[in-house]
């Protein structure tokens, strides 16, 4: 047994129904699960570990949604720069063809590492294509070294161009192929159990990379599993068009025509959606990966999140792709959640004095969709919060720094509103996964210096 005691947290935001703030807060954790919150001289003053926040803001740990770990590799590629979804990935897919298990491995590490650094406790990743003998396992492996608890989306391509499809067919599976090896996969790693590190979500990519019968198969094998389901959705209006094109059907609509609608299914970004498709998500318990920098960066719109909330929606974030968004600050991205929210709201016709109609994102609810909304949509009741029975995932920020001055007066806005740091603590099941700004498990610069040899490599095969 090992137990820590995490004390004198200038402020504690819990994120727990009542949205509970604790001025000098603190947690009692023994095994890695959290067994008493609350004023830190009313806690069990006995550790095998002290742990002093005074001078910090301490949260729940960051949940992501959707990301692709691999694209880590392929930032900012000039040709690839000034694109929208569709020319964006037909520039890119030639290059990822080239991928190795050791690419995987390292643009693994790197992204776990930056959305570690940014508050991330929790990653739900979609890796879709498999060349070169890459498998999901080398993803799988690679996270364990980092620390971070993971989703592992068995991604998959099975139309190619000669099918209609957008991808190469160089880089597409069959289908029974893919099937198999999803099965393996689930029997292999994944863990249902509260505090679990590892759990698999079936994932094939999108309507245009994937025939209608994998949708179809992949459900049912999911279900067959009680593992959940997870794709791309109403991300532009190309794929809007392409759908209507080759199904009849807007997104939403194909998906209930392959049985993926439902309350393990969650969509990333949902961009392109009109009421009553919002209404089919409340009604079904549909989840959603909302990833604002990257729907900026592809110029693929801004999604109704508000809307999507107000009818009760679960609503998490992602940072999506390191090539859409160059970057895995989850912190980040909850601040552009909030912005991104409020340009919508101006658009949409919000009054410019007295209160917004509609209604303006605050930094509270910003922060829950990273945290609560998050385990919601994967399916976690054991994380997303500090409460007794949750597993111990908390982040600890400094608040003396420059970039807060002046905004003190609500140190829980502020680390919204402000520009985004570096977390100083970064605990997964009451283990440290950063210490002091700087990661516990893995050397930093020497993952740069073989993150940058392996980008390097890449591009030069392109």
């Amino acid at each position: 047994m090992s137990t820590l005691l995490v004390h004198h947290a200038t402020l504690m935001a819990t994120m727990d129904n009542q949205g509970t703030e604790i001025v000098d807060g603190g947690l009692y954790i023994k095994d890695g699960v959290i067994i008493a919150v609350g004023k830190s001289d009313l806690l069990p003053q006995n550790a095998d570990e002290n742990l002093n926040l005074d001078g910090y803001i301490l949260f729940p740990g960051l949940i992501n949604t959707h990301h692709h770990f691999y694209q880590t590799l392929t930032r900012v590629v000039p040709n690839a720069q000034n694109g929208n979804l569709f020319t964006w990935l037909k520039t890119l897919y030639p290059i990822w063809a080239n991928l190795t298990p050791e690419d995987i491995q390292i643009s693994t590490k790197t992204a776990l590492s930056e959305l570690a650094l940014s508050g991330c406790t929790t990653a739900s990743d979609h890796l879709y294509l498999f060349p070169n003998g890459s498998r999901l396992d080398d993803e799988i492996q690679a996270a364990e070294e980092v620390g971070l608890r993971l989703h592992a989306s068995r991604g998959s391509m099975s139309l190619g161009e000669s099918q209609g499809g957008l991808p190469p067919d160089r880089v597409v599976e069959k289908e029974e192929f893919i099937l198999k090896d999803s099965q393996r996969l689930i029997e292999a790693y994944h863990d249902p159990q509260p505090g679990s590190m590892v759990q698999i979500v079936l994932a094939p990519c999108s309507p245009f990379s994937v025939t209608s019968e994998l949708m179809r198969q992949s459900a049912k094998l999911a279900r067959q599993y009680h593992v959940r389901l997870h794709t791309h959705l109403a991300e532009t209006k190309d794929e809007e068009e392409f759908c209507i094109e080759q199904f009849s059907y807007r997104p939403v609509d194909y998906m209930k025509s392959v049985d993926w609608i439902g309350e393990d299914v969650w969509f990333a970004h949902s961009v392109h959606v009109r009421d009553e498709e919002i209404e089919v998500y409340r009604q079904n318990g549909c989840g959603v990966a909302h990833c604002p920098t990257s729907n900026m960066r592809l110029a693929s719109g801004i999604a109704p999140i508000m809307k999507m909330l107000e009818k009760n929606v679960k609503v998490g974030i992602g940072v999506d792709g390191s090539a859409s968004n160059d970057g895995s600050n989850l912190l980040e991205e909850v601040r552009q959640a909030m912005l991104v929210a409020r340009l919508k709201a101006g658009l949409d016709g919000a009054s410019l004095s007295g209160n917004a109609t509609p209604p303006l994102m605050t930094a509270r609810q910003a922060l829950r969709l990273a945290t609560r909304g998050g385990a919601a949509v994967l399916g976690r009741d054991d994380i997303g919060s500090l409460e007794v029975g949750k597993s111990a995932d908390f982040i600890a920020i400094k608040l003396n720094l420059l970039e807060y001055g002046g905004a003190l007066h609500d140190p829980v806005a502020a680390v919204v509103f402000c520009s985004p740091v570096r977390v100083d603590y970064n605990y997964v099941g009451g283990k440290p996964v950063v210490k002091e700004r700087q990661l516990v498990n893995l050397d930093e610069h020497r993952l740069i210096e073989q993150h940058n040899q392996a980008a390097k490599k890449l591009l030069s095969l392109s």
